[in-house]
């Protein structure tokens, strides 16, 4: 006999992966739309060649964090994730500084080396510098998730990394579904195998969830209780429901490092 607070948490991970569904196919239609633009730009590039010889092209000197290398946008041309560069045996904390206070996420890229080694390569690029925490839920799974540079969460670095650590929070219950305690760190994805991008959740009371969501990291407890702080305060009006949404309490990471410990 299943209770009523198990059928509202099952019902609850079924809406968060539909929602992540949603969220990939937006996504795929962004690329395609990209695919596109970016084909009309290169035949009026080619078509005027005098005029960028001229010097009627000529790419601005400053730096534009929207567009330049050390922002790379989600319709980035990186089609594969970053060459290997970290250290497989080491651990490593992910430092996000924020509006709202700091957080420090350990890493141990013995267990997640895909994981570590990508979200190093993002941080050494800014890549997660002024971008926006878009998604607070309150309801049946409690989670905040950040890492989209569109805010929108459609938004990637333009490649995926394969799903890793899945049975480091142990065997799944008969629902289907595991603990993410307090603190864990987990990657985002569209449902599907190997689909994660940047994007990724902070888990701020224990969730329920199928085991597909690569645990990376333990927040510190500075950061847990900064991001408890900001779920105390609900999610803004006009959200998906009023447990899902943008958070009221706004969060804008303003800077991300990796270092190794």
């Amino acid at each position: 006999m299943v209770s009523k607070d198990q059928r509202q948490r099952q019902l609850a991970r079924e809406k968060f992966l539909r929602q992540q569904q949603r969220r990939e196919s937006a996504r795929r239609k962004a690329r395609t739309r990209n695919i596109v633009i970016a084909s009309v730009l290169a035949v009026a590039v080619l078509g005027s060649g005098a005029a960028y010889a001229a010097g009627a092209f000529k790419s601005d000197d400053k730096k534009d964090t929207a567009g330049s290398e050390a922002s790379p946008s989600p319709s980035s041309t990186e089609k594969s994730e970053p060459k290997m560069a970290v250290d497989k045996k080491a651990k490593y904390t992910f430092t996000l500084k924020t509006n709202r206070g700091d957080v420090g996420i350990a890493m141990d890229a013995a267990k997640t080396p895909h994981t570590v080694n990508s979200f190093k390569y993002l941080a050494d690029k800014g890549f997660f510098d002024k971008t926006k925490c878009h998604r607070l839920t309150t309801e049946g799974i409690f989670v905040l998730q950040c890492g989209d540079p569109e805010g929108t969460g459609a938004g990637g670095p333009g490649y995926t990394i394969p799903d890793e650590n899945l049975k480091g929070l142990g065997k799944a219950g008969k629902d289907g579904a595991v603990t993410y305690p307090a603190g864990t760190v987990a990657m985002a994805n569209t449902g599907q195998p190997h689909t994660g991008g940047s994007q990724f959740f902070l888990v701020y009371k224990d969730s329920k969830l199928p085991p597909s969501y690569t645990p990376f990291g333990t927040m510190d407890d500075a950061g847990l209780k900064a991001v408890k702080d900001v779920a105390k305060s609900g999610v803004a009006a006009g959200g998906q429901s009023a447990g899902d949404g943008a958070p009221k309490k706004g969060v804008t990471v303003t800077t991300a490092t990796v270092t190794k410990n």
